[in-house]
């Protein structure tokens, strides 16, 4: 099935033999862009397979321009015993775009943002979330991250450990400063919050977009985290990482002009702000990179060295 939509891309659906019939409470929403979605899929199958039609899968192609990945990813969708729809569109939208696109074919009260290269912590991964909503029908919730299932390599080494110092903290931690760790990683949303304030289609390339959505929600309906992790399998390589960063810089100013009451308490943006103040920081902002992306160094320097570049890089919009 195609379906054409003016001046939007064309999006051919897929779906299982369940679909049409369920009625599911909790709506699975997992975007992707050339990344192959189909272990989480077959994962979170085995499990929502047990409850009793409750949990639907949404996944989104989008416009990766890869066949055969998107064939493959079609049949199992077509195949699983849980409700599932492929939504694959003919060019890429982005990443707000394309998951406010995932919410609008979603029909769960609520909906749970996975990315595609995430691995459930837990076999009740699901049916914690469906107790929840059972129990407290939350507006918005962070189950949090981890590094759990992450092989150790070398070339990740360095995204390893920025993400355990900085964001693989437990919900005790995350709740000091709720809005900071709001990841469409594993977000659950209530359908009625995400009506009102979607993601901000006007952010591009990579970073900031649902940290600001966390800011612009936690006003209105609070932001609540919990601890039912998912692994984040895709780690980058240092240079990959820093080329993230550099896309980054546009959005980080954007958040500074909605929410500059919570951005100035970040220590990204102080630290900016500092570096800002120091001559010729574009001279030396290649040797914090080099560091960074220099295996030879220690550890802790390169992490040390590529927090400093990403505020080097933010002193130009603060």
């Amino acid at each position: 099935m195609t379906r054409p939509t003016d001046n939007q891309p064309r999006e051919t659906l897929t779906q299982s033999e369940t679909w049409a019939t369920a009625a599911p409470a909790l709506s699975v929403l997992i975007p992707f862009f050339r990344d192959d979605p189909t272990s989480l899929i077959a994962g979170l199958e085995r499990e929502a397979a047990r409850l009793g039609g409750r949990v639907e899968v949404v996944t989104l192609d989008d416009g990766g321009g890869d066949e055969l990945l998107t064939h493959r990813v079609a049949l199992q969708v077509g195949n699983l015993i849980a409700p599932a729809r492929l939504v694959a569109l003919d060019r890429n939208q982005g990443r707000a775009p394309g998951r406010n696109r995932l919410a609008a074919h979603a029909r769960g009260r609520h909906l749970l943002f996975l990315d595609s290269d995430m691995a459930p912590d837990t076999d009740d991964f699901l049916a914690r979330y469906l107790d929840l909503i059972d129990v407290d029908d939350p507006a918005v919730v962070f189950g949090g991250f981890s590094m759990k299932q992450v092989p150790r390599a070398t070339r990740f080494a360095l995204h390893r450990a920025l993400a355990l110092r900085g964001e693989c903290l437990n919900a005790a931690g995350r709740q000091l400063k709720p809005e900071k760790y709001v990841f469409t990683s594993n977000l659950l949303v209530r359908r009625d919050v995400f009506e009102a304030e979607a993601f901000d289609e006007s952010f591009s390339g990579w970073g900031w977009e649902d940290v600001e959505w966390g800011m612009r929600v936690l006003r209105r309906y609070g932001v609540r985290h919990i601890d039912n992790s998912a692994t984040h399998l895709g780690l980058d390589t240092p240079a990959a990482l820093a080329g993230k960063y550099e896309q980054s810089a546009g959005n980080f100013a954007r958040v500074i002009a909605r929410h500059p009451e919570i951005i100035s308490n970040y220590p990204s943006y102080r630290l900016a702000r500092q570096l800002k103040r120091l001559p010729a920081v574009k001279s030396w902002r290649g040797l914090l990179k080099w560091t960074a992306l220099n295996p030879a160094a220690p550890l802790t320097a390169r992490v040390f060295a590529l927090k400093a570049y990403r505020a080097a890089l933010y002193a130009e919009v603060v």
